[in-house]
């Protein structure tokens, strides 16, 4: 099983999504912000190196917002998303296609990677 780290990240009313690069697997959907925890690295630890590199920015990474774990037919993912703040930087395109800031109301415009639709109903159902 993987372990993943992702960031759920407000701006007022409105959470961030990235879109994933066409050539990678769940190629152009559209996703949370984290990647993959390395050997000897923390979850909070991989969260700010994994924003670091691909949006260039530092986060602030607070509680936990939710964990699932999901079998692809490729990979089994344990993510866990963190409440996360951008600290320094604006976020730029280094390895997403795209990145938006949605409210919960448009959440059923976008296609998601399906590990993370429990996530994206409880955020709905905030509201």
């Amino acid at each position: 099983m993987v372990e993943v780290a992702a960031a759920l990240i407000w701006d007022g009313d409105r959470f961030m999504i990235c879109r994933r690069p066409a050539h990678k697997a769940r190629g152009l959907l559209w996703e949370f912000v984290g990647g993959k925890r390395e050997a000897g690295e923390t979850l909070p630890e991989a969260l700010v190196r994994e924003c670091r590199e691909e949006l260039d920015v530092l986060v602030g990474v607070d509680d936990v917002f939710m964990e699932v774990t999901h079998e692809y037919p490729d990979i089994t993912v344990h993510l866990t998303l963190f409440n996360a703040r951008i600290l320094e930087g604006e976020p730029k395109l280094l390895e997403h296609c795209d990145l938006r800031w949605i409210t919960p109301a448009e959440i059923k415009d976008y296609e998601f990677c399906p590990a993370d639709e429990d996530i994206l109903r409880r955020i709905e159902s905030m509201n």
